[in-house]
């Protein structure tokens, strides 16, 4: 079989409600699978202050307006496609993969949601679009999450872990051929929630939490929820980190940057955690390098922090090029795509829990020329 070159545009849409993601890479599969790939352009769109508060309130919304919402998201998503692919003068794309944006995670109940209706994605951006990458595995029983590890394998080899700072903090990790990997804290929604309070999107650089004090009385509320003690694999919903979490976070009386300092405090604990709970399973939870991506990446009072927790374990903390650390989701969404469209397995029941392998994702083919 001779090798194939595909040129797919990634999208993803975090629980951080900052803007769509996009990606746009070379990816040759061959006989032996992935050969070889590069990111050839990237790029964030932020959302209009409209869309952002309507995504924000969908889940709170009627059967109706959530249906109307994943038609307009997906006509949304092609305005910002055609607008990415215009400015980087991008004419060669064989697909899309699109995440969506998450309204729903219910693994317990073997149901989540994305929105983003890849048919309409595909009518007006002409291009088969993939989408729709969780469900098969929910309904197999399986957490529909992680799905990174796929990414850490087939693009980043060569670390023993590897830590996304996203809206929610997730961490993977390698022993042999064999991965576990899980969502462990929140991070990024509930840190830009609090950097709200000073006016800003975001923490730059971690520099209101480094004038903070851990406040040990929050710390202690936030880590009393039984998510924390739960084994892996687990993973966590929006819903969870915007209602009792952010609840208590809110009516906890301290300044912003306590507030700051302890939600960093609460991610370094937890992914101390999450590696001691790895050493309890044979060949897991090693000393090794870990490889840091998503927005909290570049934190740095953050990665400090969590540098200090997991120091005597034996781990040290490696930063990827700013592309990557910035786009890793919609990377593993091209990866995603490509694997369905090759018929492979996209989801490891390793990882995610389910009762076997499966292939994620449906493919919306666009008009037919005239």
């Amino acid at each position: 079989m001779s090798s194939k070159n595909y040129y797919i545009l990634g999208l993803m849409s975090g629980s951080s409600l900052d803007g769509l993601d996009l990606a746009y890479c070379r990816m040759q599969w061959g006989q032996n699978g992935l050969e070889n790939w590069e990111l050839l352009a990237a790029q964030s769109l932020p959302y209009s202050s409209s869309w952002e508060d309507r995504l924000r309130a969908l889940p709170q919304q009627s059967a109706l307006i959530y249906a109307k919402t994943d038609q307009y998201f997906g006509f949304y998503m092609a305005e910002l496609v055609q607008q990415f692919l215009a400015q980087n003068n991008i004419r060669r794309l064989d697909f899309i993969a699109s995440h969506g944006h998450t309204v729903f995670h219910e693994p317990d109940k073997r149901f989540g949601a994305q929105i983003g209706r890849g048919s309409a994605l595909a009518a007006l951006t002409k291009r088969p679009v993939i989408s729709d990458f969780r469900s098969q595995d929910l309904s197999l029983s399986g957490e529909g999450a992680p799905l990174a590890p796929i990414a850490d394998a087939y693009l980043f080899p060569g670390y023993s872990y590897y830590l996304n700072l996203g809206g929610i903090a997730n961490l993977s990790a390698k022993a042999g051929q064999n991965w576990r990997a899980f969502d462990f804290a929140p991070a990024n929604q509930l840190l830009n929630f609090l950097a709200q309070e000073k006016g800003a999107s975001y923490d730059e650089s971690g520099q209101w939490a480094s004038q903070g004090e851990v406040q040990e009385e929050l710390l202690a509320a936030l880590l009393s929820d039984p998510f924390y003690q739960q084994p892996y694999p687990k993973s966590l919903s929006n819903a969870w980190v915007q209602g009792p979490q952010l609840r208590i976070l809110a009516e906890f009386e301290a300044s912003t940057e306590d507030k700051l300092a302890t939600v960093c405090e609460l991610i370094g604990i937890s992914l101390r955690q999450s590696i001691l709970d790895l050493q309890k399973e044979e060949g897991f939870g090693q000393a090794g390098k870990l490889l840091v991506s998503g927005g909290g990446a570049f934190n740095h009072y953050l990665l400090g922090q969590l540098q200090a927790y997991v120091e005597d374990l034996g781990i040290d903390i490696f930063l990827p090029d700013n592309n990557i650390i910035e786009f890793k989701e919609a990377l593993l969404m091209a990866l995603l795509g490509l694997l369905r469209w090759e018929k492979q397995t996209n989801a490891w029941p390793q990882v995610t829990g389910a009762k076997k392998a499966s292939i994620n994702g449906g493919i919306h083919w666009p008009p037919p020329k005239s």
